[in-house]
């Protein structure tokens, strides 16, 4: 069984070479063997996850070479479990992007673009939950950063080339920040493998260790998008095609929340920076819906209770006990599934009516009920409406908080459930502008162009229109009906009344996803305070890894 655990990060880096070869001829062996690899990502995860909790974590040493001088992959019950999520989660967005023809854009390119790209994401994603060390986990986030990049500035128009520029240079400087910890980190250790660091990081001063720890933590935070350091985050990721912001905006910040999880648990235990932690998530919570009630555009309303909702990570995190540990794994698994399905949602309006942009929508649910139904079960599931996940998360992390007792902790309990009440308030927002309302006078028809190279800010405006809708589209009218030319490589996606069906079926899909955490909400739970006793008692996985 241990022999599988470096097959989720293998098969699409093996599959990424198969693609690059073939070029872009064969378009549709090219959908195919990218769904394919997925799926097998996704029956490995599940194998893993089931594996891992009935037998203990599972780990390999890559060429048989013991650490620190070995690559070493571990898949415990959370790795297990982010494997899972994520797999899943990464399979429904490229059935979406196909349906809208992002995938297909790539025919006249001399070498595909997005599928290679996306399958190199998923590869540092599952190489991330596997690392067993500090350089494999830096290695990860590097294949992360060069496929996200990619993706980010796909289509090649100036908004998406500044807002990939800012999320490189943010992202350079954290990984600059990492390295410099894992250099401090081997000279105080001789290692950078997990379980030997904890073991060894207990005889380290305590300055310097809670030096590394704040290295570290900041670095994750970056990565995660933690007030103060998520200002890059609602700029970067709404100018993005639908399909990169969903799963961006669903699964890469919890990238950095799973590696915060892993290093506090596992090398920082008993940490002494939990009351910093604590005014991090308070103020995540805080600013991020704040934000969000500020916004008028979905795809910004999104992103900031994006920021808002990584907060009461952090807070299970900075409790560090039991119930609080596994209230911030079920929450993570929630929230990677709904907040990529409103992204998903969000460019299933954008593809029908040209815009995100709420003061321009309206009586969707009266034209497109499917839609109303696809956006609002996960709204409210986001929101923490009982009995779905979202409130089943919450629940045990503000039992935790109570339970804890300390000052903080009653401030984030309280926070938490402030911030729940905005994220309703907001979501009824949406609802009532974007659905409920009739549709304002001049609401874009038919024919639509979203994405376009021409729409660009550089250059002479002669002869443009005077006014341009501020959605995240272009939405450039046309008639409907007209065959247009622009876009990315000579093509253009526009907007239609009759949404693709594999655009519908994969959001319904991911919608089906977060309704089964509630139905399955008991062993989900169950599973989690597993998960979170097995961090905290830090034996298992030593043994894993070191045999003893």
């Amino acid at each position: 069984m241990n022999a599988l655990v470096p097959l989720p990060v293998v098969l699409p880096l093996c599959v990424t070479g198969l693609k690059l070869a073939i070029g872009p001829r064969l378009h549709r062996f090219q959908r195919f063997i990218s769904l394919a690899v997925l799926g097998a990502v996704l029956v490995l995860s599940v194998v893993l996850m089931v594996a891992a909790d009935r037998h203990g974590p599972l780990s390999v040493h890559l060429g048989d070479f013991a650490p620190p001088v070995g690559i070493t992959l571990v898949a415990d019950r959370l790795a297990g479990l982010m494997l899972t999520v994520s797999s899943a989660v990464t399979l429904l967005v490229l059935v979406y992007s196909l349906g809208q023809g992002m995938a297909d854009r790539d025919d006249q390119a001399p070498v595909g673009v997005f599928h290679p790209a996306y399958l190199i994401l998923v590869a540092g994603v599952s190489c991330t939950f596997l690392a067993g060390d500090l350089v494999n986990l830096y290695v990860g986030f590097e294949i992360m950063l060069v496929a996200s990049f990619v993706l980010l500035t796909i289509g090649g128009t100036a908004t998406r080339i500044r807002a990939g520029s800012t999320y490189v240079i943010i992202s350079l400087f954290s990984s600059v920040l990492f390295l410099v910890a894992i250099a401090m980190t081997y000279a105080v250790a001789g290692t950078v493998n997990f379980a030997q660091l904890a073991q060894r990081l207990q005889e380290v001063p305590l300055g310097v260790r809670t030096l590394l720890e704040a290295m570290l933590l900041t670095v994750f935070a970056i990565k995660a998008a933690v007030f103060p350091l998520a200002a890059w985050l609602p700029d970067s990721y709404p100018t993005a095609p639908a399909p990169v912001t969903a799963v961006f905006a669903g699964l890469l910040t919890k990238v950095g929340v799973y590696s915060m999880l892993r290093t506090q648990t596992l090398l920082f235990p008993g940490h002494r920076l939990g009351d910093l932690l604590m005014l991090a998530a308070l103020a995540s919570m805080a600013v991020g819906i704040l934000g969000a009630v500020a916004q008028t555009d979905l795809k910004r309303v999104l992103s900031f209770t994006l920021i808002s909702h990584i907060g009461y990570m952090v807070f299970g995190i900075a409790l560090a006990g039991r119930g609080s540990i596994g209230g911030a794994i079920v929450y993570v698994a929630h929230h990677i599934t709904v907040q990529t399905t409103l992204f998903l949602v969000a460019g299933l309006i954008e593809r029908r009516d040209g815009t995100t942009e709420l003061t321009r929508l309206g009586g969707l649910a009266k034209t497109a009920p499917l839609l109303a139904v696809l956006f609002f079960v996960p709204a409210m599931n986001l929101a923490g409406i009982p009995p779905l996940s979202g409130f089943i998360g919450k629940l045990g992390l503000m039992r935790a908080g109570v339970a804890d007792g300390g000052g903080w902790a009653w401030a984030l309990v309280a926070g938490s459930a402030a911030t729940s009440l905005l994220t309703l308030y907001v979501m009824a927002k949406v609802w009532n502008l974007a659905f409920w309302r009739d549709a304002p006078p001049g609401a874009e028809e038919e024919g639509v162009v979203l994405e376009s190279a021409e729409d660009d800010d550089t250059g002479d405006d002669t002869g443009a229109e005077e006014e341009r809708p501020t959605g995240s589209g272009s939405g450039l009218p046309v008639p409907a009906g007209a065959v247009v030319s622009a876009g990315f490589l000579g093509q253009s996606i526009t907007t239609t009344k009759h949404l693709p069906w594999p655009m519908l079926v994969a959001t319904g899909a991911a919608v089906a996803l977060g309704l089964s955490y509630t139905v399955l909400g008991g062993p989900l739970t169950t599973f989690t305070q597993a998960a979170a006793t097995e961090l905290l008692a830090r034996t298992p996985y030593i043994e894993a890894v070191l045999g003893r």
